[in-house]
């Protein structure tokens, strides 16, 4: 029987459903997913495309924290290469973060800028985040009112100069603005709160190519004491709060007691931190080095449990290339 409601069947050996792989054909009707049925199942009369017998048939992959550094820093990476890349990775949808780009997208200009700048270049579905610095409170609503999606801080240096971090103050301004907006504040979560006391200026100073001086050097209580004080604020002002590359597990059980008051917080942790240890990083390696740290393997484990128990809600890459050299 002919179906034309169905425009097209993807048919694969290996597509990836509920149950895990299987052959199985993938039904399109209006450029959406209509249904997913037994190859032989598919209607008489729609195309069919099939898949190679080594490829993966899948859903695609949605990356919400990615920095393409474009316009500004093309040399690290720009929106053409970057979306191709993640094109041939089964990354359909990107989300690019604010800073990194010349200039930083914290006012309605920047953000303008950004979208001319990038213009005919995407290989996939691109949306943008804001940033939250001191004193730009004035354009929030008109930066979201332009289609940004939500708004990024850091609470600690940020690595560049011209997007600052933000004080207690500063949120105490922009949080209730962004909660009647409805859009979320997107937080790195680390509060210089001083290093353990393995790691004193001496200790990094001697050993400067050591990944424990340098794990001691941002130790979890940074990032504890900074989603502690999220949820404080969030308790206060409502509104969407999202912890970005949670690192320490020990915040896990202050973000599972906020979503339990009903508080709409949110988590994310990144491959890296599920996938390596720092008790196999060897020194010198700069590649593993990234902030907040890759902490310990039994960290890690913890923050598997804490993804399939729903507390961190999903995970993302943190995309943020740059040129051999500076890494």
């Amino acid at each position: 029987m002919v179906d034309n409601r169905i425009d097209l069947a993807v048919v694969g050996r290996r597509v990836l459903t509920a149950r895990g792989f299987e052959p199985a054909a993938v039904l399109i009707s209006d450029g959406q997913i209509a249904d997913v049925v037994k190859p032989a199942d598919v209607p008489s009369g729609c195309a069919v495309e099939k898949a190679d017998d080594d490829i993966v048939v899948m859903p695609g992959i949605i990356d919400t924290h990615v920095h393409v550094n474009e316009p500004g820093r093309t040399e690290w990476e720009g929106f053409e290469t970057a979306t191709k890349a993640a094109a041939a990775g089964g990354v359909t949808a990107i989300v690019d973060m604010p800073l990194n780009c010349i200039p930083v997208t914290t006012t309605l200009e920047a953000l303008r800028t950004k979208l001319d700048a990038i213009r005919g270049l995407l290989r996939v579905d691109c949306g943008f985040w804001g940033g939250v610095v001191p004193g730009n409170a004035d354009s929030l609503q008109e930066m979201v009112e332009a289609g940004v999606l939500g708004f990024k801080c850091f609470l600690i240096h940020s690595g560049i100069d011209d997007f600052p971090n933000v004080q207690e103050r500063d949120l105490r301004i922009a949080m209730p603005i962004l909660a009647k907006l409805g859009v979320p504040l997107l937080v790195h979560a680390e509060l210089d709160c001083g290093a353990s006391a393995c790691a004193s200026e001496e200790t990094l100073s001697k050993a400067p190519r050591s990944y424990r001086a340098y794990l001691d050097s941002r130790p979890r209580r940074w990032e504890n004491d900074a989603v502690k004080l999220m949820c404080r604020l969030q308790e206060e002002f409502k509104g969407r709060v999202h912890i970005v590359h949670l690192s320490s597990s020990d915040a896990v059980p202050f973000i599972r007691e906020n979503k339990a008051k009903g508080m709409s917080l949110t988590a994310e942790t990144c491959p890296h931190y599920l996938t390596f240890a720092a008790e196999q990083i060897p020194d010198g390696d700069t590649r593993y080095k990234c902030a907040p740290p890759i902490r310990e393997g039994a960290n890690a484990d913890r923050l598997w449990s804490a993804l399939q128990d729903g507390t961190i809600d999903f995970i993302v890459s943190d995309h943020s290339p740059c040129t051999p050299e500076l890494k």
